[in-house]
């Protein structure tokens, strides 16, 4: 006999399991061929798609915290959360409601996807990845190991953001009323990069096929197709003609 619960409300197509101590809200639907591990939470309202695979321990659909002196969670009815078909979410992965999810997405074990964000098709979220709320990531972007995206941030399509790279959206360090004003995540155009544990400071942008080198700080932005490098960083050569996006024969 199941442990699980499952809402007589919940809709689970065909060819779609579940394993042990699950709990599927009310009104959620899952669509075709999808797995579902054991001890895996589906909030209230979640819509997934067909031959989606969800790991043990995985929550989908959070409800977010708010902190009595929290500076950007703000009081709100969220929409369900979304997630595309052919989906792959890792163990203890916590996808929060009001977040959207395209297709073919991976995301990795212990990676936190917040409320207000949205992920493009094809997209790899790696482990321990963290998206922060009001975020919008584009199609075949790659966030590698330990990634953190700070709020109000936009990755275009075709980003690479390699290991343990910070990015940050608040200039005042968390001091003084006027910050309130001025919060500002980062924006990576289309084909930009990002190297190993580089920092981006806040409302920086990286032009389309710019490329941060490993360990470098960004304190202002990077220009189209520019290789910028060191503390602070600035701007160091052109980007090598073959590596633009433009040469990689990718249909999109």
């Amino acid at each position: 006999m199941s442990q699980s619960v499952i809402d007589k409300t919940a809709r689970l197509a065909d060819g779609t399991s579940y394993g042990e101590f699950c709990f599927i809200g009310r009104n959620v639907t899952v669509g075709r061929g999808s797995v579902i591990g054991h001890h895996v939470i589906i909030h209230d309202d979640v819509q997934i798609g067909d031959n989606v695979r969800i790991d043990d321990g995985t929550v989908i659909g959070k409800r977010p915290m708010k902190a009595a002196n929290s500076a950007v969670t703000k009081e709100q009815e969220l929409p369900p959360a979304v997630i595309g078909s052919d989906c792959i979410i890792g163990t203890d992965v916590v996808i929060y409601r009001g977040c959207e999810i395209g297709r073919k997405v991976l995301i990795a074990d212990l990676s936190t996807v917040r409320e207000n964000v949205a992920i493009g098709d094809f997209t790899i979220v790696g482990r321990g990845v963290a998206i922060e709320n009001f975020c919008k990531i584009g199609k075949y972007c790659k966030l590698e190991t330990n990634v953190y995206i700070t709020a109000y941030s936009e990755l275009e399509d075709r980003v690479f953001v390699a290991p343990c790279v910070a990015t940050s959206n608040d200039n005042y360090i968390g001091r003084t009323e006027e910050r309130f004003k001025h919060f500002k995540g980062v924006t990576v155009k289309k084909g930009g990069r990002i190297g190993v544990n580089a920092t981006i400071l806040p409302g920086k942008t990286i032009g389309r096929d710019g490329l941060i080198a490993a360990g470098a700080v960004l304190t202002g932005d990077c220009p189209d197709k520019k290789i910028m490098a060191g503390v602070p960083a600035k701007v160091l050569r052109d980007v090598p003609p073959e590596q633009l996006l433009d040469k990689q024969g990718w249909k999109e």
